[in-house]
């Protein structure tokens, strides 16, 4: 049996609005419901400054749903976004708290290491989360991360992947993946497997040519719960692929994780070189250490006459990472066989393992684990606190 918009609107009317005034639907409170084989997501609109204040509120909605007969699982985010309805009324009046005395000044603590950094919840199981980033799109982040985590699964270390792409996911195509997560105990998402890769994308959760028409605080309750919802088991590294630039997947990682580093992609041309330096300063901003960058599609060799074209330049990012002081941890050239194998969902990194390309990939994923070893003794103090209105 599937569930219906119309199933979720009427299960909303019985949930009791903000200050037991009404209820969600007749405020005008909830946003547009998508369905997508049994899991439902929507957002609620609440005033900015009340959003943890009504967290209960949220909680309850997302009981209400769940009980429906057809949902598997229900994501509901809380959104300061004013879309109409009660949310224009003018604000019930609240009795005055009592105030609050200045605080104290802090004292300053000891750095915490990287990918332990104080005040973020870590990823039970999980030792090390590793973001792999870039500026911009189309400068094959995905394909490096995917490889990545394969090479860093050669070395003998337990690794899995996190398809943090919520608008473009692409490892069930990259890993020849299909089919649905199982569910433990009808509680958490068991992950999908790919070539001893454990593997978590929205992408398993939706049809691949469906739209996600997301605002962005139901792109942070989705990733939330692909991380903390999971049984990831253990595992040394997670591979986290982030969508492209900087937007609210890449805040909410930096947020909400003890990022052990971050791994940014880039071709040798300058226009991707500047995307990649604002990737590379958001990360840096939000006290999460940048362990290097890869540059992709560095150079052709044409296949039949062996001769070698730098299509969009070469050494661009090295140049970037030694002005920066970062590692450059390894260029991978524009390859017919990586394509091809990519679109096949037989990465190159296990299609060819002998070969000269997954030979680049085992020498990035040498220099992530040597970054990640020198970041671990570096001071990394505590990330400032992010707010989304």
């Amino acid at each position: 049996m599937s569930v219906t918009k119309q199933a979720v609107l009427k299960a909303l009317g019985t949930v009791k609005g903000p200050d037991f005034e009404g209820d969600l639907v007749s405020l005008g409170l909830v946003s547009e419901i998508f369905i997508a084989d049994g899991k439902v997501f929507f957002s609620i609109t609440v005033p900015a400054d009340r959003a943890r204040e009504l967290e209960p509120l949220r909680a309850a909605a997302e009981r209400c749903v769940k009980s429906l007969p057809g949902v598997n699982s229900a994501v509901v985010a809380l959104t300061a976004e004013k879309k109409g309805g009660g949310m224009e009324r003018a604000p019930q009046p609240r009795p005055a708290a009592a105030p609050r005395p200045a605080p104290a000044a802090r004292p300053q603590q000891a750095p915490a290491p990287a990918g332990r950094q104080t005040g973020k919840r870590a990823v039970p199981g999980v030792k090390s989360i590793i973001a792999v980033a870039s500026g911009k799109g189309g400068v094959g982040k995905s394909t490096t991360a995917v490889n990545l985590a394969l090479a860093l699964k050669a070395t003998g270390l337990k690794v899995g992947l996190l398809d943090a792409d919520i608008y473009g996911p692409s490892m069930p195509r990259l890993l020849g993946i299909s089919g649905r997560p199982e569910t433990v105990e009808g509680k958490i998402l068991k992950p999908m497997d790919g070539y001893g890769l454990k593997v978590m994308s929205i992408g398993f959760l939706v049809e691949e040519e469906t739209p996600m028409i997301w605002r962005g605080p139901m792109v942070m309750s989705a990733l939330t719960q692909m991380l903390r919802e999971v049984e990831w088991g253990e595992l040394d590294i997670l591979v986290v692929d982030m969508p492209p630039g900087t937007g609210d997947a890449q805040l909410t990682m930096a947020q909400q994780v003890p990022l052990a580093g971050a791994v940014i992609v880039s071709t040798p041309q300058d226009l991707a070189l500047i995307d990649a330096r604002k990737g590379l300063n958001m990360f840096r901003k939000v006290e999460v250490p940048v362990l290097g960058i890869v540059e992709n599609m560095s150079y052709f060799v044409a296949p039949d006459t062996g001769k070698r074209y730098d299509i969009f330049g070469h050494g661009g990012a090295r140049r970037e990472a030694e002005r920066l002081g970062i590692a450059f941890l390894g260029e991978v050239p524009l390859e017919m066989a990586i394509r091809e194998s990519s679109d096949a969902g037989n990465p190159v990194a296990v299609a060819e393992p002998e070969g000269p390309h997954a030979a680049a990939y085992g020498t990035i994923a040498a220099n992530v684990l040597a970054s990640l070893e020198n970041a671990g003794g570096e001071a990394a103090a505590r990330a400032p606190a992010i707010v989304f209105e």
